[in-house]
């Protein structure tokens, strides 16, 4: 068999078959799709189909996912694709996104996605399955020849995806390895059906090995349907079994490691404290080591090689144990076979086995004790040391030729050295056109077996391969020429656009944009800087005005912009030439041209992030678009642009949550989070999420974790602990809410617009949520007379005292319908009736038709409140809470508009439309402060439905 490419395709052989090959295959083919490349790929495995392998070739019901349902879609972008998928194909499936499944229809669930993919590409990708076994790898001229036991394939690139292909069993006595009653690979076809059927010799068996591949063979041989006086007895060194998952999974709680140190001695000691602070906060160890899985390759990679050795040596076991869990059901059988005798497991190696008369062995233990048994089954798993495998294909890669072998080893022979998945040579380049991924990638990564770091790293690799074998065009410098012959290819940005700058000024800008999509502070630094390393550099220039102008950051606005528009005229491509005219038209006119030419731009650039971030409400920007139309309709159409980059999926996370599509939302959050653990808007959106699903206990706990980690280079910090303190409003708990605010929200602390949205804000709703429902927290907070009765309010006072200088156009000409509806609350919050009357002025004025409708009948209804014109202000704001949406911002952003006309109908002795509101809020979302309002207000319906009693609240 010789195959050879086509010349106008290009040809990438993937090795092995198994889930790795099979999600590799499913990108390559999904990312030549995207960008419409010709493409052959060829799936090289002996095996009769492809997406079985080792791991979920199983046909046994009872062997389990170890992840949850959830966590194996083969899409980011779709997170709940593998429940959809099993929706439509089990009968009578658990439609529970957080059920362990069958491992055998992960197998079938990827084999169909795979022939979508096959079906959706048709016509630009082929794809075949060649039945062979590869034995060699050729570098030629043109890439690669593969050896098989068939031929030789030659491609253009090779992805070694084949797992590790055998059980080790080193271990094992010589006569115990020759005996036929060894089940040295459980998992080859019909090994454990032959134990599970076997009644003649003793019943007992023998396992070797504690861990998850115990757990399966215990359910198929001793489970239901066995033996009745089967037993099982598990040896291995420690005795340890894997600890169990959550019935109810918790939200991962990732640690900030940047201050862990670099040698194991110091991790120990960081991972030791991060988990018992988790424990104690949390109430369960597993979402501290469920969030050190995100950090993992990032600890690996800081140590030593002998710090290395001595983590496999000292603590690899004890890791195995927490982060390699087994479902709860799997963990609940192996219980009762505890209990009931039928399961033990005892510290213990086998060191002689012999024949009994009537079939099965007599095995000694290393403590001296003999148990006869009709079989031993090897669960001792892989050989991790892939140079002990046999394999030919591996050991060829190591093989040196012409003085160079095309792989070398990571630590302790676990897989090969790589550059991002690419194979690193025995010179120490790695410019081969061969990739791997998965238990290959073992001993650079540590953690890279299972099926969300493989979907990652498939994902990454599929990119890479296809830049070298059939890469995109690329726009050239104009002009600019390298010996009056060779154009110079320019820079580009995170998401692929060109770059008018030099390479030093690009790299700057490039982490500073990375830090703005992560949400991260230092961005605007890092941009500011690649502008002074290239003065010409207007994307620099400009983005530096659109943070300053958009989201607050520290940057003279108008300098900026007129150095964009003088260097875009010198040196600038269409899309930085309209990058540089969008900015001018919002610095200029927020909400007409401003805003047409913005969504103009996105339509012909779309994966422009900043334009795209300018566009649609988050955190650190208004958006110019209505929330639930056009940014809806945006976000969802950029899709095509971005398929499965962590920053669309965390984009698309907060609009589902907009939708009150909770469940997708925090699927699809945690998926990007899978990709990027700093994604601050999947953060973003896992806090609305909760919120809104009245997880308002869990939701402090585990932003207050962030907060405290991750979150402590997060440029909106303060945003999530106003989120913190909602829920804490929520559960009633005034004193911890006091206590935040003066902590993380006080000025200084917290000033600009962050100070209005946020601290301000949660003042006013605190204010209103107790006052005379808990008259002490009132006088506490020092809310205006009408709250608490006299005096005027420090807390909000100082806030707008902060506001001072250029910062007092926030409050008094505000330029976005969002941030004037916020500066209406704080001027109504501080007793402020002039300026509050200022500032309805202005609104009324505004060609902005949402300023001076929809924002000026906030001012006129907070001007009533002040007043202590209940009944007026509170129909102001029910003819108001239709409309509210199109002051942008999140619905639990504008929901201090809702807690002021509660305030307001109690107050003008209206308990049954109070009570209304209440009833429907409860209805959506859990609240003990809610429930406890309502129930006051029934009492309060049956008597004096005009007052409610001070002192009833939380």
């Amino acid at each position: 068999m010789s195959t050879s490419p086509r010349a106008a395709r290009a040809k990438v052989v993937v090795v092995g078959a198994g889930a790795s090959g099979t999600l590799t295959a499913i990108h390559l083919l999904r990312e030549a799709g995207r960008r419409s490349t010709a493409l052959d790929v060829v799936l090289l495995d002996p095996a009769d189909r492809w997406a079985r392998g080792v791991a979920f070739g199983t046909p046994d019901e009872g062997h389990l996912l170890n992840v949850t349902v959830a966590g194996m879609s083969a899409l980011p972008e779709d997170p709940a694709h593998f429940v959809s998928w099993r929706a439509r194909h089990v009968a009578g499936c658990d439609p529970d996104p957080a059920a362990f499944v069958p491992r055998r229809h992960f197998a079938l669930y990827l084999d169909d996605t795979l022939a979508d993919a096959i079906a959706a590409t048709a016509g630009t990708v082929g794809i075949e399955h060649v039945r062979a076994r590869a034995v060699g790898l050729r570098r030629t001229s043109t890439g690669c020849s593969v050896l098989t036991d068939r031929g030789e394939i030659e491609a253009d690139a090779v992805v070694v995806a084949t797992g590790l292909p055998q059980v080790g069993h080193g271990w094992a006595p010589e006569e115990l390895r020759q005996s036929a009653f060894f089940v040295a690979d459980p998992w080859q076809p019909g090994a454990l059906d032959v134990v599970r059927r076997d009644q003649s010799g003793p019943a007992d068996v023998l396992v070797v090995g504690s861990g998850l591949t115990m757990v399966d063979v215990a359910l198929s041989v001793a489970g239901p349907g066995a033996r009745p006086d089967r037993r099982l007895f598990a040896v291995s060194r420690r005795a340890r079994l894997p600890k169990a998952h959550l019935s109810t999974p918790k939200l991962a709680a990732i640690p900030d490691i940047s201050d862990w140190g670099t040698t194991l001695e110091e991790v120990r000691k960081a991972t030791a404290q991060h988990i018992e602070q988790v424990q104690e906060a949390s109430g369960d160890w597993r979402p501290a080591v469920d969030g050190l899985r995100f950090r993992v390759a990032a600890l690996w990679e800081r140590f030593s090689e002998e710090d290395r050795l001595e983590f496999m040596a000292r603590d690899a076991g004890e890791w195995n144990v927490v982060r390699h869990r087994m479902a709860p059901s799997s963990a609940v059988t192996m219980r009762e076979m505890w209990e009931t005798g039928r399961l033990s497991i005892e510290a213990a190696e086998v060191v002689a086995a012999e024949p009994l008369p009537r079939g099965g062995l007599s095995v000694t233990l290393s403590d001296g004790r003999r148990r006869d048994v009709g079989w031993v089954v090897n669960c001792t798993g892989p050989q991790s040391d892939i140079r002990l495998l046999g394999n030919e294909l591996l050991d060829d890669l190591l093989r040196p030729r012409a003085g160079t072998a095309l792989a070398t080893i990571a630590t302790a022979g676990m897989g090969f050295r790589t550059d991002a998945g690419r194979l690193v040579d025995s010179a120490g380049t790695a410019d081969a056109p061969v990739w791997t991924l998965g238990a290959l990638r073992r001993g650079e990564l540590w953690e890279s077996t299972a099926v969300p770091e493989i979907r990652t790293q498939a994902l990454a690799l599929a990119s890479s391969v296809l830049d070298a074998v059939a890469p995109l065009p690329r726009r050239l410098e104009d002009g600019r020429l390298v010996g009056g012959h060779h154009p110079i290819a320019r820079p580009r940005d995170p998401l692929g656009l060109p770059l008018s700058s030099t390479a030093e000024a690009a790299a700057a800008y490039n982490a500073g944009l990375e830090r703005v999509m992560r949400l991260q502070s230092g961005g605007d630094e890092l941009i500011r800087e690649a502008a002074r390393l290239d003065p010409d550099f207007a994307m620099a220039h400009a983005a530096l005005a659109m943070l300053g102008h958009e989201a607050g950051a520290e940057a003279d606005v108008r300098a900026s912009l007129e150095a964009a528009q003088l260097a875009v005229g010198r040196r600038g491509d269409a899309r930085e030439r309209s990058f540089v005219d969008v900015v001018t038209r919002r610095v200029d006119d927020v909400r007409r041209s401003g805003a047409q030419a913005l969504m103009s731009h996105i339509a012909n650039y779309p994966r422009d992030v900043l334009a795209v971030s300018a566009a649609v409400p988050t955190i650190a920007f208004s958006g110019v678009t209505d929330v639930q139309r056009e940014s809806w309709e945006l976000v969802e159409g950029l899709a095509p642009a971005y398929g499965d980059h962590w920053w669309y999926i965390s984009l698309l996370a907060f609009t589902r949550q907009d939708q009150s599509r909770f469940e997708e939302a925090g699927l699809l959050a945690e998926s990007a989070l899978s990709c990027e653990p700093s994604s601050g808007h999947a953060v973003h959106a896992l806090t609305h999420v909760m919120y809104e699903t009245g997880q308002h206990e869990a939701g402090r706990v585990w932003l207050d974790h962030w907060v405290a980690e991750s979150g402590r280079s997060a440029s909106h910090r303060a945003h999530f602990s106003w989120h913190a303190a909602l829920h804490e409003l929520a559960l009633g708990d005034t004193e911890a809410v006091r206590r935040r605010y003066y902590s993380q929200l006080a000025p200084p602390g917290v000033c600009g617009v962050r100070s209005l949205v946020d601290s301000a804000s949660l003042l006013w709703r605190w204010g209103v949520t107790t006052a005379e429902w808990d008259t002490a927290a009132a006088d506490a907070l020092g809310v205006p007379a009408a709250f608490a009765g006299e005096g005027s309010a420090p807390p909000m006072r100082s806030i707008l005292d902060s506001l001072s200088g250029p910062d007092e156009e926030l409050l008094l000409r505000p330029q976005t319908p969002f941030v004037a509806m916020h500066a209406a609350v704080a001027l109504a919050g501080a007793g402020d009736a002039a300026r509050l009357a200022s500032l309805r002025e202005h609104c009324a004025r505004s060609s902005d038709t949402v300023v001076a409708g929809v924002v000026t009948a906030c001012c006129d209804a907070l001007a009533a409140v002040l007043e202590q014109r209940w009944a007026e202000a509170a129909q102001l704001l029910t003819d108001l809470m239709p409309v509210l949406g199109s002051v942008g911002g999140s619905a639990a952003q504008r929901e201090v508009m809702e807690e002021t006309l509660l305030f307001c109908l109690v107050h003008a002795g209206q308990a049954e439309p109070a009570a209304t509101l209440l009833e429907r809020r409860l209805d959506r979302r859990p609240s003990p402060l809610d429930q406890r309002r309502l129930d006051v207000l029934g009492g309060a319906q049956g008597a004096d439905a005009a007052r409610v009693p001070a002192g009833s609240g939380a």
